[in-house]
């Protein structure tokens, strides 16, 4: 059964709008960040990453944001469009705004942080005026994600772009992705959060996430049915909450929920699942799949990324995630 469908009359299958950032993933990992000595560079960002994913399953894609005017902001934005990405509405800051760095440690395979640097970056320097209508107007689906919300005016932006999704129909999807440093305070996250989340038909987030969301109202069990029930009295069409090694499930607006098979996997960070399993996910949608299948797409695809040192160059093709699948049904791939 579909749930969401898409224009197949739109040429371009997927936008985000939001964070571009540049992670430094740690090269020396299994010890903490204080000995730790070189990085590799990488385009970051949730979005990104998703778009990136995106991309690389072999969608037509866009991103709207904004970019540094310096060599961080270029890097990023040649990355974009070396991996097929429309960056026609990638705008540069003349502010003198900088590029956000996330630093990753890897001090074993399930205990890695990220030391993020975010005063005065350039993605959050984006105004409502630059969000590109035509773009939108053409896309099949638009996601948004929380970070771009925490500031004016990248968060008046993100409103404008739903509002655009709105008047032309673009499916929407909203990747919660909270990092708490760049709000001011909870209720402020919440109420803008909610805000948001009202207008999307795809919601995608972490138990605690979704907890965050709800701290004015009444679900002290942390109920999921309660919490999905919520926005499908909105424009929800399916809801996923995330519960790390318990895996994730899926909430559909006609009282169903979803599970999907899990995969082992040789992990060497933590980080980067929630984007590429978004992707997956989303990618599954838009090709008519069943939500159980979407999601186990999503989790091997999930599997790929923790198992690289990267985030954005280990997004993996849809011929990579079937054959992670496959070889995971042969027992040629067990967990580390």
């Amino acid at each position: 059964m579909a749930y969401v469908s898409f224009d197949s009359a739109k040429k371009t299958d997927f936008v985000a709008v939001g964070r571009l950032c540049i992670d430094l993933n740690a090269n020396e990992i299994n010890r903490p960040m204080e000995e730790t000595t070189t990085f590799t560079k990488y385009v970051g960002g949730s979005p990104a990453n998703i778009c990136i994913g995106m991309s690389r399953l072999g969608l037509q894609t866009g991103f709207i944001g904004k970019v540094a005017d310096d060599q961080m902001g270029r890097f990023i934005t040649r990355y974009l469009e070396a991996n097929g990405i429309e960056t026609s509405n990638v705008t540069t800051d003349r502010t003198g705004a900088v590029t956000g760095l996330a630093f990753t440690e890897i001090k074993s395979p399930t205990d890695c942080s990220i030391l993020m640097y975010r005063d005065n970056v350039a993605d959050l320097k984006l105004e409502p005026t630059e969000v590109s209508e035509e773009l939108i107007s053409r896309t099949k689906m638009l996601l948004i994600s929380g970070t771009a919300l925490a500031q004016s005016p990248s968060r008046e932006a993100v409103f404008q772009a739903l509002d655009y999704a709105k008047k032309h129909g673009a499916v929407i999807a909203f990747d919660l992705d909270y990092r708490p440093y760049t709000w001011v305070s909870d209720a402020e996250t919440a109420v803008y959060y909610n805000l948001a989340a009202e207008k999307c038909d795809i919601i995608i987030g972490t138990r605690e996430e979704f907890d965050m969301m709800e701290q004015f109202e009444r679900n002290p069990e942390r109920d999921d049915r309660i919490t999905a029930a919520k926005w499908f009295d909105y424009s929800a069409e399916i809801v996923v909450i995330k519960h790390g090694k318990e895996g994730s499930i899926a909430y559909t607006k006609d009282g169903a929920s979803h599970r999907a098979d899990s995969y082992p996997a040789k992990v060497i960070k933590t980080f980067g699942a929630g984007d590429s399993y978004a992707a997956g996910f989303l990618y599954g949608l838009m090709q008519g799949w069943d939500i159980s299948r979407c999601m186990s797409f999503g989790s091997a695809a999930a599997c790929i990324v923790i198992s690289s040192h990267s985030c954005s160059d280990a997004m993996p093709t849809s011929e990579q995630v079937n054959d992670y699948i496959a070889r995971c049904e042969r027992g040629e791939i067990t967990a580390s």
